[in-house]
């Protein structure tokens, strides 16, 4: 038996936290770096290598975005030349699974016309 939920509120799309989730999510490039991310950590010519096409300034827009977001974390090694990784953090896993979600919603829709 189904149960009645109440009438969601009037929202507008600034107010609406799905729509700003889905803003930030889906801005060029960002699904697919939090993707080779799940992966494990990487350094940023790994992940310009898995993304053919990025500019190396998208990249780093995109990662330090996600940085600012709390999605992914930065590590500076002190080494000569300095090594930096990038991995996500449990905030950032937790959307990776969100993102596992649209990908079999999409295989499973995208023909479906």
């Amino acid at each position: 038996m189904e149960t009645m939920q109440a009438p969601r509120p009037p929202v507008t799309p600034e107010e609406c936290v799905v729509t700003r989730t889905l803003t930030f999510v889906g801005s060029r490039w960002t699904p697919l770096v939090i993707w080779h991310l799940l992966d494990g950590t990487k350094r940023y010519g790994e992940l310009r290598q898995a993304l053919p096409g990025i500019s190396p300034k998208t990249l780093a827009d995109r990662l330090q975005a996600l940085e600012e977001r709390g999605l992914v974390t930065r590590t500076v090694h002190p080494e000569k030349p300095p090594r930096v990784e990038y991995a996500l953090t449990p905030r950032g896993f937790a959307l990776g699974k969100i993102l596992d979600d649209v990908a079999r919603w999409g295989e499973e829709w995208e023909d479906a016309d």
